[in-house]
C-alpha cells in the first residue's frame, strides 16, 4: 500500500481541479458528492434509524483510569511494501450475558512505517469493534482476509498453530495478515473461533456457519497476475485464474 501524495483532480458535476491530500481523500469526497445528488444522506435535524451504532456497547473509545488497562501487540514486517509497524489493540473487560466477564478489544492502532491510509482502516475497525456481537467484527475481518494488493504479497509466519509448529505462507497484503492477526487474538479471548466466526451466538447479528470455510487464503505460486500483480496465476477450469484477486484470463 503505497503513502497517499497529494494531487489535483477534476471534480463534478463541472470538472472543476480540487486538490486532495490523497486518494482517500478523493475517493470520499466523490462517494459523498455522489450521496447529496441522490439525497441519500440525512438533512439537519432529520431522525434516521441507526441499528449498529444502537448496537455499540461504547460509541467513544473507553478511556482508562490510573491503572491503564489491558493491550496486545503485535510486530509486522512486510519487505515488499517497506511496512515496518507494530499493531496494538486496546482491550477492555465486559460482564458477559453467561455471568461473569469477557475481555474483547475495542480498539485498534498503528505505530511505526506504515501508508497513513491505515489509520481510516483502524478508526472503522475500532468502531466495529465495540458492536455488542461479536459476529459483526468477525463478518468484518474475514472480508479483508483476501484483500490483495499489486507486488504487496509477502512470507510471514501463521498464528494459532498447535503449540511448538512454526509456518509460514504467502500473505496477498499487509491488510489481510493483520486481519488474520486480529482474528487470532479474538479468538485467543475465546470470543471468535480461528476462523473468524463468533463461538456464542447472541442473536444481534445472524452469521454463517464456518462450514468451510478456509482459515487463510488458499493462494497459490503461478504467473504474474496482469490484474493484482501477484505471481499467484494458475490455470483452472480450462483458464487462467489468480487465486489472489479471483482475475480469469485466457481460455482454452
Amino acid at each position: 500500500m503505497a503513502e497517499e501524495r497529494a494531487f489535483e483532480m477534476a471534480f463534478p458535476p463541472h470538472g472543476e481541479k480540487r486538490l486532495f491530500p490523497g486518494v482517500v481523500a478523493a475517493t470520499a469526497a466523490v462517494v459523498r458528492w455522489r450521496c447529496e445528488q441522490l439525497k441519500a444522506l440525512p438533512r439537519l435535524g432529520q431522525k434516521v434509524a441507526t441499528p449498529v451504532i444502537d448496537a455499540m456497547f461504547s460509541r467513544d473509545e473507553p478511556r482508562t483510569g490510573p491503572s491503564g488497562t489491558l493491550a496486545w501487540s503485535v510486530d509486522i514486517d512486510n519487505p515488499a511494501t517497506g511496512e515496518n509497524f507494530t499493531l496494538t489493540l486496546k482491550e477492555v473487560t465486559l460482564p458477559s450475558p453467561e455471568g461473569g466477564t469477557v475481555t474483547r478489544p475495542c480498539a485498534v492502532g498503528f505505530s511505526g512505517n506504515y501508508p497513513r491510509a491505515m489509520d481510516g482502516l483502524a478508526r472503522i475497525l475500532s468502531l466495529d469493534m465495540r458492536v455488542v456481537d461479536p459476529a459483526w467484527i468477525g463478518m468484518k475481518l474475514r472480508k479483508l482476509l483476501n484483500y490483495a494488493e499489486p507486488l504487496g504479497h509477502f512470507m510471514a509466519f501463521v498464528p494459532g498453530l498447535p503449540h511448538g509448529e512454526r509456518r509460514q505462507q504467502v500473505w496477498p497484503s499487509t491488510v489481510a495478515y493483520l486481519a488474520r492477526l486480529i482474528i487470532h487474538r479474538y479468538a485467543m479471548l475465546g470470543v471468535l473461533d480461528e476462523q473468524g466466526f463468533p463461538l456464542r451466538d447472541m442473536g444481534v447479528l445472524e452469521s454463517p456457519k464456518a462450514g468451510g470455510s478456509a482459515i487463510t487464503p488458499a493462494l497459490q505460486a503461478g504467473s504474474v497476475c496482469p490484474e493484482c500483480g501477484n505471481p499467484t496465476v494458475i490455470h483452472k477450469d480450462g483458464c487462467d485464474f489468480c487465486t489472489a484477486c479471483g482475475y480469469v484470463g485466457q481460455c482454452g
